[in-house]
C-alpha cells in the first residue's frame, strides 16, 4: 500500500499553490511528487443557432503565443463548475445561454496538476452584459465544422478547445 509520509506547501499563489508529497510505495523506495494545487476550471462549446462556436483569441504567458480557445475560467470559492461556466460566458463573449448541457469533465495532466476541467455546451445564446474583464481578448466566431478542421490543421492547440469542440462535433455532426 502507497503511504504518504510527508507534504508540505511550498508556494502558494492566487491561482495556484505548490505542494511536495513524500510517497513511500510497497517496496519501501520513496518519491517527492511535486503537485500544483489548482481549484478547477469551466469552460464552454458556445453554440449559435446556426452552429457557429464562439472562440477567444488571446495571449497565453506560459506558452508566449496567442491562441484560439473555447471560453473558460477558475472556478471560485463556493461556486459550481456550471455558475462559473455561465459567467465566463457572458465575461468573455458576452453573451448568455438558455441552454447548458455537462459535455465532460477531465483531468488536463494529472501527474502534477489537481485542477479538475469542465466542459459545458451552452446554446439558446443571447446578447449580456458584465463588468468589464481587464482580459485582452477577442472574441471570434466559426462554424463549428470549420473549428473541428482547425483542430486537424493544428490551429486550435490547447487541450480544453480539443476537446469541448471534439465532443460538440461528435453530437452534431451531420451523419454519414
Amino acid at each position: 500500500m502507497r503511504r504518504l509520509v510527508t507534504s508540505r506547501r511550498a508556494y502558494t499563489g492566487r491561482h495556484i499553490s505548490l505542494r511536495l508529497d513524500e510517497i513511500e510505495f510497497p517496496n519501501g523506495h520513496r518519491a517527492v511528487y511535486e503537485i500544483v494545487e489548482h481549484r478547477g476550471a469551466a469552460a464552454m462549446v458556445a453554440l449559435t443557432g446556426d452552429r457557429r462556436v464562439l472562440l477567444v483569441r488571446q495571449f497565453r504567458p506560459a506558452v508566449g503565443e496567442e491562441l484560439l480557445e473555447i471560453p473558460a475560467g477558475t472556478i471560485e470559492a463556493g461556486e459550481t463548475p456550471e455558475a462559473c461556466a455561465r459567467r465566463e460566458l457572458v465575461e468573455e463573449v458576452g453573451h448568455a445561454a438558455d441552454r447548458w448541457e455537462r459535455l465532460i469533465s477531465y483531468y488536463p495532466s494529472p501527474g502534477v496538476l489537481s485542477e479538475r476541467l469542465h466542459v459545458f455546451l451552452a446554446q439558446e445564446l443571447r446578447p449580456a452584459t458584465a463588468p468589464h474583464e481587464e482580459e485582452d481578448l477577442r472574441v471570434e466566431s466559426l462554424p463549428l465544422a470549420d473549428a473541428y478542421r482547425r483542430i486537424a490543421a493544428g490551429e486550435i492547440r490547447d487541450a480544453k478547445s480539443i476537446i469541448g469542440i471534439t465532443a460538440a462535433w461528435e453530437r452534431f455532426r451531420p451523419a454519414g
